[in-house]
């Protein structure tokens, strides 16, 4: 019987890593203790900075012709780019699933840019899409809005005291690194320095477009995958659960709009699975595999490409598959010297 989510507690531990410890090392070469939590905000003072940032949009009608200059909305564009992928390709992508690898230093970096985005730790975030896979459009769905609401599945559940705790059992690999700890318990800090950057760049007007419009922009456009992905779209494969797939959604998220195709294949680093479907997240990646930075990405094979398809399947699809069942299987990367 699935546990309910409101009977999770948060606990802090506290760990003893080898100095060889890399991303990816197993639990056997470390050593957990926990520790006493630490005291906690109650949960509507949590909430304020979230609700206020929504609130401090209405600036722009303050600044002299709104704020608007090209360099305010490079600024915007930019600063929405790069947290769009801290928390897709991130996040999402290598935290939740664990779809690359990456060196220890390169991980922590990694986060600071996912945590700059403003929606909480990255253990904290990636444990609670774990439970979202696990409970997929059940009632142990931290947010479904088949179960609950659109409200809810968008935007009620982060606000709700439910889902202010990490639930650590679900993120027991990730939670032995304390660098990756202590930016869960921080997490608000990459994002105040990137403000005090954007005002240094442009100002008041850069700090209201470079950083308050853009982080309210990053947080629709991600929540829109649990609330709108799972009800507007297509259906590739028969999962058990409603994911869909969403040009729109993909192309405002940098490829996660392919939800049907992840929940297929939860692991893959590419959501994107067929050329016109466009995942600049996972343009991303490959990007920084060429330079070294990451490595060992994961992708479906011809095998997972044909495996549980909905019928009647679009024609497309059709003869994409066919085609894939048709080409070698894709071979992982080689492993990193």
């Amino acid at each position: 019987m699935a546990r309910p989510l409101t009977q999770i507690k948060e606990h802090f531990i506290s760990t003893v890593i080898s100095p060889l410890a890399k991303s990816g090392a197993g639990a056997r070469h470390q050593t957990v203790q926990p520790t006493q939590p630490v005291p906690r905000l109650p949960n509507w003072l949590k909430s304020s900075g979230f609700i206020g940032l929504h609130l401090a949009v209405l600036a722009v009608l303050f600044l002299p012709n709104f704020g608007v200059s090209l360099t305010t909305l490079a600024l915007c564009g930019f600063t929405y780019f790069i947290r769009m992928f801290g928390i897709t390709g991130v996040y999402h992508r290598y935290f939740a699933h664990r779809s690359y690898k990456t060196s220890r230093v390169m991980q922590f970096l990694l986060a600071c840019l996912g945590a700059s985005a403003l929606q909480k730790g990255p253990l904290w975030w990636a444990s609670h899409h774990r439970e979202h896979h696990r409970y997929s459009d059940t009632p142990d769905d931290p947010h479904s809005p088949h179960i609950t609401s659109f409200w809810w599945s968008h935007v009620g559940w982060i606000l709700s005291p439910e889902h202010v705790d990490t639930p650590w059992e679900a993120i027991r690999d990730w939670s032995l690194y304390p660098e990756l700890r202590w930016l869960d318990r921080n997490h608000w800090i990459p994002g105040t320095l990137l403000a005090v950057v954007c005002f240094l760049v442009a100002g008041w007007a850069g700090l209201v477009w470079g950083f308050v419009i853009s982080t309210v922009l990053v947080y629709h456009g991600t929540f829109s995958i649990n609330s709108l992905s799972h009800l507007v779209g297509t259906r590739r494969y028969a999962t058990d659960d409603e994911s869909r797939n969403n040009l729109f959604l993909a192309l405002i998220t940098l490829g996660e709009g392919w939800h049907n195709n992840h929940h297929h294949y939860q692991s893959s680093a590419n959501q994107g699975f067929f050329w016109w479907e466009i995942d600049i997240s996972f343009a991303v990646i490959r990007l920084l595999s060429l330079v070294g930075l990451v490595w060992d990405i994961r992708k479906p094979g011809s095998k997972a490409l044909v495996h549980r398809l909905e019928k009647p399947a679009h024609k497309t699809d059709l003869e994409a598959v066919a085609a894939a069942a048709q080409a070698p299987e894709n071979e992982p990367a080689a492993p990193r010297a």
